[in-house]
């Protein structure tokens, strides 16, 4: 059976993530997958016609815990509270088991419903305050293109929107699917992960006398080639004691490790500078944009440039002073 998925509109609703929504579950993408999702809308009394958004099945309030999964977008009047039928639907819905979806100001609704205490979410950055007022057992996350917790997941909004619907394709019909989507909508395909993951780099151990210098020889020149025997030759010995020494102290390979460090650097020139993708392959030792792009996308889980855009976006959060809720224990 095809996987049911209800968009749940309020009044006003946000055309942007109405049209994402109907643009990843609402057309027929059996090529993809076969069964794709059953789309429908939700109305509630005081939502205005969903006619112009050209999603043909309807279910009404009462249905709603029939559904799979329960979009809820943005575009909410946070000043005023969602009627109480609505609010009765969506808290029947979650005790069906039904995957509950929020974005930006459609996280007020799950608020208002009671359904988000403990959690961590997030919601666009303009809101954040208000949300975290109004809800403060409520974690906010503004550094995340999504979050998944507790069965409930949460997005900005705008293009976010995208990057959580084809995470949810990406659980319900598997990563090869979810990349093909992308593709086809001309997006760079996204980590599982709720967050940019950062690559873990070891440092050696302070008892290995072998390291600390080749380590430092090493990271002066990630500009340039560097081999196995080249370390070998600074550190002055064979490239098996060398290979020994770097998996005790670090936990990593020789050229893994190195890898490891090109990654980060790399990291630091698209969060601190305006070099271009192919300047700073050249700057990491990397050679080729093509080649950053492969091993920073497998690292990171994300490409250079999409990187690039999520800290920007990150810092220009950051730089209004929001203010984010109490870290509250989640079960």
């Amino acid at each position: 059976m095809p996987i049911s998925v209800a968009l749940l509109f309020t009044s006003p609703s946000s055309s942007l993530d109405i049209s994402a929504a109907r643009e990843i579950f609402g057309v027929n993408r059996t090529y993809l997958a076969d069964p794709w999702y059953d789309f429908a809308a939700c109305a509630s009394e005081s939502s205005a016609s969903c006619d112009a958004c050209r999603i043909e099945r309807l279910y009404s309030v009462e249905e709603l815990p029939q559904a799979h999964t329960v979009i809820i977008p943005g575009g909410l009047d946070i000043h005023q509270a969602p009627p109480a039928a609505l609010l009765k639907a969506v808290r029947d819905a979650h005790d069906a088991g039904t995957r509950l979806v929020a974005v930006s100001t459609g996280a007020f609704v799950l608020g208002a419903a009671g359904l988000l205490d403990g959690l961590r979410i997030t919601t666009h950055w303009i809101h954040a305050d208000a949300l975290a007022a109004q809800y403060p057992r409520v974690t906010v996350d503004l550094d995340a293109l999504y979050v998944e917790d507790g069965g409930i997941l949460t997005s900005p909004g705008g293009a976010a929107s995208l990057e959580l619907f084809l995470h949810m394709v990406r659980l319900d019909h598997g990563a090869a699917v979810a990349k093909a989507l992308a593709h086809r909508l001309g997006m760079a395909p996204q980590d599982a992960a709720a967050t940019v993951q950062l690559p873990q780099v070891y440092e050696p151990g302070g008892a290995d006398k072998v390291l600390p210098e080749v380590l430092s020889w090493v990271t002066q020149r990630l500009d340039t080639p560097v081999t196995v025997d080249d370390m070998a030759q600074q550190a002055n010995v064979s490239r098996r004691t060398l290979t020994r020494h770097f998996r005790a102290s670090t936990g990593m390979a020789p050229l893994q490790w190195l890898l490891a460090q090109r990654v980060q650097l790399a990291q630091r020139l698209l969060e601190t500078t305006q070099l271009s993708i192919e300047q700073i392959a050249a700057q990491t030792g990397m050679g080729t944009a093509a080649t950053l792009r492969r091993h920073f996308g497998r690292t990171v889980g994300v490409p250079p440039d999409s990187y690039r855009r999520w800290f920007r976006a990150r810092g220009a959060g950051r730089s209004l002073g929001l203010t984010l809720a109490p870290a509250a224990s989640t079960s």
